[in-house]
């Protein structure tokens, strides 16, 4: 196929040329309508590329097939079967992919370690969750994708399950070994999906992880977004193999997702495959090299590790980690990645990406450059320098495994929409929570709709958010109260 072409883009050209006047959504009429301060903001050509993706971008039948021709012009950059463009983010792309397997009160193997997005498709769906534990690093407190064994084992007790779901990469970069786990599930004719929203780049570098169609995965969800050069909310999701039907798949999307999709996130996508298939391997090229340097210039400054290979991967562990995502452990500066963060942020006016009880990181990506990654190095120096500033941080009490896991106690759905009462936390152990507690980010749930809630965990919850630990959907977000299942 001639990747040099864009067919969305070019659509969005032959629009502008052809001088069409919309008398169509949207109201702003190619800006001429939006209040001078916006176009200030905004600019002009965000307005004029905001068009509809029928009687307007194509015909009212679709009939020149132009976001037909730009799904599968993607599909053959990255050697799937089909692709699908979402306009709705991941989080519509992997409920698509979740009710194109299971569907009401059918079972589906779930990662513990799943998004907020993949808990709130089973609270839409009625899908019963089988969860698959993470492997818990008790040395850094932090959970490392499910094993292929803990896959295998979870269908050997639940063979009535319809498929599984695995997140990788997780947002920490760590990634399991998905040629194992779709081994064992197509050994038993189970479907595998791949929440890989982290992972839009990994088709186009060798040195980078093996992404999930590589891997075998029969349905891999991807935020172009979040590691490529899509716009936000910008998703794809891509189909092989005869387990899952393609007129399935985009049926479920047809259900949940939105008739007035954005062109601007399209004509994104459709731009950021050609820029791959073109230059791909070249800017990988340099920022994989660029991450190595960071890596070693971080790593020399006091008081912080730089997690790698020797960290994350291995028996126990994950099967391999992703180098763009520079996890860096600050325990022995003597304070929070909380405060580290908002320090950073108020003094270098630099976003981090994550931030835990102990942890910061950076997230590169083929847009960096040694200009953009001095500020980073400048920043973290002068961290390390005012530590003394942060401390005494407030101690988040983070739980052994044993104790962080949950008892699921009810489906989620009918725990979100039973009857509920709000209670504060204190008296909160041993009900059933009918609400998602989720530090965001990286934005996995601590507490489930269904889960029965303990002390330590709500202790976790409590002293996280003193520490500084965000928890945005939770109905309280001090967590001072919890929504609980009501009591007959």
């Amino acid at each position: 196929m001639d990747h040099s072409k864009a067919p969305v883009l070019e659509a969005l050209t032959a629009y502008h040329e052809s001088g069409q006047k919309p008398f169509t959504p949207p109201g702003h009429k190619q800006a001429r309508g939006a209040d001078p301060r916006v176009r200030s903001v905004l600019g002009d050509a965000v307005f004029s590329s905001d068009v509809l993706a029928t009687s307007g971008l194509d015909d009212r039948r679709s009939s020149h097939g132009v976001l037909e021709k730009a799904q599968e012009l993607m599909a053959d950059a990255v050697g799937a079967r089909h692709t699908f463009f979402s306009t709705c983010g991941s989080s519509l792309s992997v409920k698509s992919a979740m009710l194109s397997v299971a569907g009401p009160h059918e079972k589906l193997l779930v990662g513990r370690d799943a998004h907020k997005s993949v808990v709130s498709g089973l609270i839409l769906s009625g899908i019963e969750p089988v969860w698959v534990e993470p492997q818990w690093d008790a040395e850094r407190h932090l959970a490392h994708p499910p094993s292929a064994e803990g896959f295998a084992a979870a269908f050997r007790e639940h063979p009535d399950a319809r498929g599984a779901l695995v997140t990788s990469p997780t947002p920490y970069g760590t990634c399991s070994d998905l040629g194992a786990i779709t081994e064992a599930c197509h050994a038993l004719g189970k479907p595998v999906i791949v929440d890989e929203a982290w992972g839009a780049h990994l088709p186009f570098h060798a040195d980078l992880p093996t992404w999930a169609m590589d891997a075998g995965a029969d349905v891999c969800v991807t935020s172009v977004h979040k590691m490529g050069s899509g716009l936000e909310q910008g998703s794809v999701f891509h189909l092989q193999g005869d387990l899952v039907k393609p007129e399935v798949l985009k049926s479920r999307e047809d259900l949940l997702g939105t008739t007035s999709p954005s062109v601007l996130i399209y004509a994104a996508l459709d731009g950021w495959r050609r820029q791959m298939v073109e230059h791909g391997k070249t800017l990988y090229d340099d920022a994989l090299a660029l991450a190595q340097d960071v890596r070693s210039q971080i790593s020399a400054i006091d008081g912080f590790h730089v997690h790698g290979r020797d960290d994350f991967c291995g028996p126990g562990r994950s099967a391999d980690m992703d180098p763009l995502q520079i996890i860096i452990d600050i325990t022995a500066l003597g304070t929070t990645g909380y405060r580290a963060a908002d320090w950073i942020r108020e003094h270098h006016h630099i976003n981090l990406h994550l931030s835990d009880h102990r942890r910061i990181s950076a997230q590169l990506t083929h847009a960096d450059d040694e200009a953009t990654t001095a500020g980073l190095i400048t920043a973290l120096r002068d961290l390390a320098a005012h530590a003394a500033d942060l401390r005494p941080a407030p101690r988040v009490e983070v739980p052994p495994p044993g104790r962080l896991r949950l008892e699921q106690s009810m489906l989620p759905r009918d725990a979100f929409f039973g009857r509920t009462e709000q209670i504060p936390w204190e008296r909160a152990e041993g009900r059933i929570s009918a609400e998602m507690l989720t530090p965001y980010p990286p934005g996995i749930p601590a507490v489930l709709p269904g889960e029965r809630l303990n002390a330590d965990v709500l202790t976790y919850l409590r002293t996280g958010v003193d520490a500084g630990m965000v928890v945005p959907d939770a109905v309280d977000k001090d967590v001072k109260t919890v929504r609980v299942v009501a009591r007959d």
